[in-house]
């Protein structure tokens, strides 16, 4: 298993527990509620979407049949998924205090965020059109064997 693919793994477990211990948070203190929106991003940018990711960048190759073409940018991809929701969680949690830097932060996460996953969207489409056109061309191959003349029988 990649590096990457354990790190979004492990990412999403860590990201579950954050989400968690916040709604924990939410629930024991009822003015914690204003955290809402960092607490739903943690949970589905952090735990779920990081687990697709993971499991994603596991499976989707190997159910293709075709490496995944650029391993390199699902490392930058996790850095900038990580990195992107941290600062979404600070922008969001800083902004109902009236933080001046909370939009920018929340923006530069966000960015992050978004660039991450569409990273993963490139990456995989990449990879499935590469498995199409290899499996595409091997199956080409194949017909184009079996067109061949049957040797002539002489008697």
């Amino acid at each position: 298993m990649e590096w990457f693919v354990r790190a979004f793994i492990k990412a999403s477990v860590a990201w579950l527990a954050v989400g968690v211990t916040l709604g924990l948070g939410m629930a024991m203190l009822p003015a914690w509620v204003i955290y809402r929106p960092a607490h739903i991003h943690i949970n589905v940018l952090g735990f779920v979407a990081m687990m697709i990711f993971g499991v994603g960048y596991h499976v989707l190759p190997r159910f293709a049949g075709h490496p995944l073409v650029r391993p390199r940018l699902a490392t930058a991809h996790w850095w900038a998924a990580n990195a992107g929701l941290a600062l979404l969680a600070a922008g969001f949690m800083l902004r109902p205090h009236g933080v001046a830097a909370a939009a920018p932060v929340l923006a530069a996460g966000a960015a992050l965020s978004a660039a991450g996953a569409y990273a993963f969207a490139w990456n995989i489409w990449r990879t499935l059109a590469a498995a199409e056109r290899s499996h595409g061309a091997a199956a080409e191959r194949e017909i184009e064997g079996r067109r061949r003349p049957l040797p002539m029988a002489t008697h």
